[in-house]
């Protein structure tokens, strides 16, 4: 039985779970009376209603407690665990508890069969659909806020602050950006030490995938790296450490984490870099910037114990940038081509970009590629800018195509 209202634009799906037959009919006399616009449904059974509610979902569930299947607070509980729906009670007059229980249970409201107007009917539908919706509202926030606090615990694993002496010639700066709006991290990320010998190491990775999982395993193998770096471990030695780690801690055999390893050392006016499946980063000098020419090894896990990452020492100029990146920053399109970014289209975005302030080109430069993308490729970024003035004469920026080492 329907009652419409003309010109209203709300409409209440409303389902009666009655089994009395002449209860059932005075309620729907109620809101035949009212003037609330609704469809009107009835079940005689709490299992029926579970079907009904699988079937289609409703705004409001009129329920007698006292059915052939279930009885008192329970009956709410069935209920309850099969709907969004806001729930009213329907009690008699002879329990004054009952009702007061229910709500105790989970229901928005109770009516006491025999003492109900059809405007008290009317209020009490509207108020609690409005009542359930602000409580869905509120759950929503606090998983959001929830999100919002696991995103950030995640972000501090994953983009620690660097570990810098003060006088030291070097700066670190560095950005994050998940994929997708309001997802979760992915597993993007990096780090920056200072050793006791003045040389500064770096490492920046993604683990494939995204999720908590990505997410963790990232966290997880950036402590181990920083932990690693500090007690005095290098190079291959240290791949072959996080390697294990990565296999020790990964969620499926089939994740596997690229990354690079920097060490820059200020004194000896030299960068080393390990790839271990990550491409090669990008070095700014006042002459221009360009990709660097480097050795390449496998990613940690795909073929555990087999990996050689060969280094690749280069002379550092007086004064540069190295920007080193996830593929998340060149994967994205090209604007108006329908082909990828890649490396040609970021330098291209670079040679326009002249701010002097590393954190500002940063954040231009990954605006930029994201405009240019229009969200059409969402995977996860992160990009570690490392800027130096060594006063030592080093190389001409030509000077860092050549090569890697042996």
């Amino acid at each position: 039985m329907t009652a419409p209202a003309a010109g209203r634009d709300e409409q209440y799906q409303v389902l009666l779970v009655e089994d009395d037959d002449g209860d059932a009919l005075l309620v729907e006399e109620l809101l035949y009376d009212t003037d609330l616009p609704h469809t009107l449904t009835r079940c005689r059974s709490a299992a029926e209603a579970r079907r009904a509610l699988e079937a289609s979902p409703v705004d409001c569930v009129l329920l007698d407690l006292h059915l052939p299947d279930a009885s008192g607070v329970e009956t709410v509980q069935a209920i309850e665990a099969n709907t969004q729906a806001a729930i009213i009670v329907l009690t008699g007059l002879e329990e004054p508890r009952a009702g007061v229980d229910a709500l105790a249970a989970g229901a928005q409201d109770y009516l006491v069969k025999g003492k109900v107007e059809p405007e008290l009917m009317q209020r009490a539908v509207r108020y609690a659909v409005q009542r359930k919706q602000a409580e869905r509202a509120n759950a929503a926030l606090q998983i959001g806020r929830l999100r919002a606090e696991e995103n950030a615990r995640l972000e501090r694993g994953l983009l620690p602050e660097p570990i810098l002496s003060p006088s030291t010639a070097v700066t670190a700066s560095s950005r994050y950006y998940p994929g997708r709006a309001q997802a979760l991290l992915g597993g993007d990320f990096l780090d920056v030490v200072q050793t006791d010998d003045g040389q500064v190491h770096a490492v920046i990775g993604d683990v494939s995938g995204h999720g908590p999982d990505a997410a963790a395993l990232g966290v997880c193998l950036r402590i181990a790296w920083r932990a690693l770096t500090l007690g005095g471990h290098r190079d291959q030695e240290l791949l072959h450490l996080l390697e294990e780690i990565h296999i020790a801690e990964r969620a499926g055999s089939d994740l596997f984490t690229t990354c690079t390893l920097i060490t820059l050392d200020p004194a000896a006016a030299t960068l080393t870099l390990h790839l271990a499946g990550h491409h090669e980063p990008l070095v700014t000098t006042p002459d221009g910037t360009q990709q660097v020419s480097a050795a390449h090894g496998i990613a940690l896990g795909i073929a555990p114990g087999l990996g050689g990452w060969p280094a690749t020492t280069l002379a550092l100029p007086a004064e540069g940038a190295l920007i080193a990146y996830t593929d998340g920053l060149v994967e994205g399109f090209a604007e108006g081509t329908g082909t990828r970014l890649g490396v040609e289209g970021l330098l291209r975005i670079i040679d326009t970009l002249h701010s002097p302030d590393p954190g500002t080109h940063l954040d231009e430069l990954i605006a930029r590629t994201r405009a240019l993308n229009a969200d059409r490729h969402t995977d996860d970024l992160a990009v570690l800018r490392l800027d130096w003035k060594t006063g030592a004469p080093g190389r001409t920026a030509n000077a860092w195509r050549t090569a890697p080492n042996p």
